[in-house]
Parts: structure tokens; C-alpha cells; sequence
């Protein structure tokens, strides 16, 4: 039996339409593999980023330096009791005057010495009142040495006269922080990154760069130890120190 010319040609469109939707389904097929292709590789390329940020290590650096204090305070502090009120007050002028020549002697400018307070008090002593008059100095120098050898001589106070509270004493400071921390930050993180080199070496890896870093706080103490107490005056012998905490990646 013969086809007619009609029946060839429904043929010949079926097969055309069969050729294209292959040809559509082997696009698809192939634009699915790719992107499978390519997903695989993200992920495989993501995780390995994963794996290498891993690598890292967090230490700490120490940087310690000493320093001479560039500022003296020296709180005098001096009192006088009285059954009488007036009495009181003037033997509080006169040791404030002795004061002040003491530390004029030593060459210091009047303004360096200002007064910081006063109080008066009184109680009963064998039913009759008893006044106690207090005063306090504030010597203020940057002239160190200066205030050094106006401290060793506090007793020349007493010997004129002037009685001493146990409140007096002199304290030493350095101000000049911010001009160092630039240099004892660095120190801190190439002592951070010495530390960071050990545990590379130790794990047979490389040291990378900062991922992040914490400053820390500086601390500044007497450079021989504590220095409170009665009897121990501070020195001008300092100790500055900070602790920075940085985390490096690992190569």
C-alpha cells in the first residue's frame, strides 16, 4: 500500500518535530549538567575557603617599657588642735607660711603651691570644746628632680615646726602616654606575631596576615612594684605596659 503525498509530508513534519524537541531536551540536558558543573565547583572552591579560614590562630603580644614620670604632686597635708578657736587658726597661718618659704628656698615659683582645702572641727574634751584646724597644700611641678629633693627634706617641716598628717605625700606621673603608643603598639604585635610563628612552625604552616587585632589597655605602675603603703613614698621610676590580642591567619 503507497502513501499519498499528503500522508509524506505529515511524516516528514513529525519527524522534524521529534529532531527539534531532542535538540531542545539535549540543550536543556546540557545547560543542567553545566550548571551542576559549575555549582560543584562553587561549593567544592567555597568550602575549601571555609577550610582555609580556619587556619588561624589568635595570641597575644606584650610590649613593656620604662619610663621617667614627668609630673609631681605633692599633697601636704598639716593641722593643729586648740581649746581655743583663734589660737588654732593662727598656728595654721604661721605653718602655712613656713611651708611656703620652704618650698620658695628650694626655688620654686609662688603658683606652684595652692591650697587644696580647710576644715575646722571641735569636740568635748572634759566638758570643754576643743577646735582642730586642718589645712591642705598642693605642690604641682614638672620639675621632677625639683620635687625629688623637696621630698627628701620634709623633715626640715617638722624641724621648723610644722606637723605633718599622715595624708601627706607625694605622687609621681607620666602624661606622655600618647607619644609612645604608637611605637609600643608595633612592639606588641611583632611580639604577637613571634608567638603566631611558633605555633606555625609547630603545625607546619606559614603566617598570613591580621584578620583582627584588639589594642588593649596600657597600664602604668611603679616600675619596682607596688609602692602604697605608709612610710613608702612613690618614686618617679615607672613601668608602662599593654597586651595587645591578635588573631593571624595561617598560610
Amino acid at each position: 500500500m503507497s502513501l499519498g503525498s499528503g500522508q509524506a509530508t505529515d511524516v516528514e513534519g513529525i519527524g522534524f518535530m521529534h529532531d527539534k524537541t531532542s535538540w531542545r531536551w539535549l540543550g536543556t540536558a546540557t545547560v543542567i549538567s553545566i550548571g551542576i558543573a559549575v555549582g560543584g565547583y562553587l561549593l567544592g572552591n567555597g568550602l575549601l575557603r571555609a577550610k582555609e579560614a580556619e587556619r588561624a590562630v589568635t595570641v597575644r603580644g606584650l610590649a613593656e617599657r620604662d619610663v621617667t614620670a614627668d609630673l609631681a604632686t605633692w599633697t601636704i597635708s598639716y593641722s593643729t588642735t586648740s581649746f581655743d578657736l583663734s589660737e588654732a587658726q593662727a598656728k595654721v597661718r604661721a605653718d602655712t607660711e613656713t611651708i611656703e618659704g620652704f618650698f620658695k628656698e628650694l626655688g620654686f615659683p609662688a603658683d606652684a603651691l595652692q591650697p587644696t582645702g580647710a576644715n575646722v572641727t571641735s569636740f568635748i574634751d572634759n566638758g570643754v570644746n576643743r577646735y582642730t584646724v586642718r589645712q591642705r597644700l598642693a605642690l604641682r611641678t614638672t620639675d621632677v628632680e625639683r620635687a625629688q629633693r623637696a621630698v627628701s627634706r620634709q623633715f626640715d617641716l617638722v624641724n621648723r615646726g610644722v606637723l605633718l598628717d599622715e595624708g601627706s605625700a607625694m605622687a609621681y606621673s607620666f602624661t606622655r602616654l600618647n607619644t609612645i603608643k604608637p611605637e609600643m603598639v608595633a612592639e606588641a604585635t611583632k611580639d604577637a606575631r613571634a608567638s603566631a610563628q611558633q605555633f606555625a612552625n609547630d603545625s607546619g604552616a606559614g603566617v598570613g596576615g591580621i584578620r583582627d587585632a584588639t589594642q588593649g589597655y596600657f597600664t602604668i605602675e611603679a616600675r619596682d612594684g607596688d609602692s602604697g603603703g605608709w612610710g613608702v613614698s612613690d618614686t618617679p621610676f615607672k613601668k608602662v605596659r599593654v597586651v595587645t590580642t591578635v588573631n593571624f591567619s595561617l598560610n
